[in-house]
């Protein structure tokens, strides 16, 4: 199944409730995320809060351009969860 961003929630500060056609929706803390030059911007929360999950791209989008996998964004949400590090090893991220 390739994944996809459905629906996203700002709940606060760098934090988004994203759900994803699996089935899931979990928080992901993007503050470590937000840096390089299309990243920096969305460090003012107005900024940051200012998103919509583009129809096309299926992943979350900020008005300046920038946008994340959603691969990332999903390993974001469910980084801690055991059972999920052989998928997120595949992906090439490690928690």
């Amino acid at each position: 199944m390739i994944l996809h961003v459905t629906d996203a929630k700002h709940i606060c500060a760098y934090q988004l409730e994203i759900s994803f056609n699996n089935g899931r929706t979990g928080i992901a803390d993007l503050s470590d995320s937000l840096e390089g030059e299309i990243f920096s911007p969305l460090k003012n929360d107005k900024q940051f809060s200012d998103f919509c999950v583009d129809d096309e791209l299926e992943t979350i989008v900020w008005k300046n351009g920038a946008d994340l996998a959603p691969e990332y964004l999903y390993f974001q949400a469910f980084k801690h969860e055991p059972e999920l590090q052989p998928l997120f090893k595949q992906w090439g991220y490690r928690s």
